[in-house]
């Protein structure tokens, strides 16, 4: 029965790494269509995906790390449900952030809590730096000392601003993928990034961090 159990298991392996494999140069919108047809190929944008997405609802929440991965099973089973209806028009990464994005304002909303910290654990430093840098307050800092105070500014600040900062800074996404993610307008975007700076600056003040 032992031996049974790991032969299953090894042939299990052995498929998921095929319908793995298969992905690795297809482009996101490929595999949509590989998964129109054999569901399977669905393993091969969870796979490219998990970390990404994980990381990110971490970053706009205050979730643990085990109901941020329950928020993630979740957007991941949302997606294969409409992936029928996914607009080919749009990036599939925009598509599955907002669903990401989506997922947890609602979650949100049954806790009847806003987000009160962010996560940096696997923050790259150059990001946060190009954030200090577009605010114009770039200059040596101790990596820790940046990760505590952009911490405490980010805590201070509206979730608006905050995620459109995260998404811009942290997750390196252009300002039509933010508006595609958030479903506004680009010049909404603009503006909301905009007013994000503003609010950075003056929670900068406030805490009179030295940057």
């Amino acid at each position: 029965m032992k031996e049974k159990a790991i032969i299953s298991r090894t042939s299990i392996y052995g498929l998921m790494n095929k319908f793995l494999a298969e992905c690795q140069n297809k482009t996101d919108e490929d595999i949509v269509e590989m998964v129109l047809n054999d569901q399977n190929y669905f393993l091969g944008l969870i796979d490219r995906y998990e970390n990404k997405l994980l990381r990110y609802i971490l970053r706009i929440s205050s979730f643990s790390y085990e109901e941020a991965e329950d928020t993630l099973q979740e957007v991941f089973i949302n997606a294969y449900r409409n992936l029928n209806n996914f607009d080919h028009k749009l990036k599939f990464s925009s598509w599955i952030y907002r669903i990401a994005h989506n997922q947890v304002i609602s979650s949100w909303r049954k806790k009847q809590a806003r987000p009160q910290n962010i996560t940096w654990e696997d923050v790259n430093e150059g990001l946060l730096k190009n954030l200090i840098a577009d605010l114009d307050l770039e200059k040596e800092i101790d990596s820790e000392y940046l990760k505590e105070s952009i911490q405490k500014v980010f805590d201070g600040m509206d979730n608006k601003y905050r995620e459109v900062l995260v998404l811009k800074f942290l997750e390196e996404k252009n300002y039509n993928e933010i508006s595609d993610i958030l479903k506004k307008p680009m010049g909404t975007v603009a503006t909301l990034i905009n007013r994000a700076k503003k609010q950075f600056q003056k929670e900068v003040e406030k805490h009179n961090i030295k940057f």
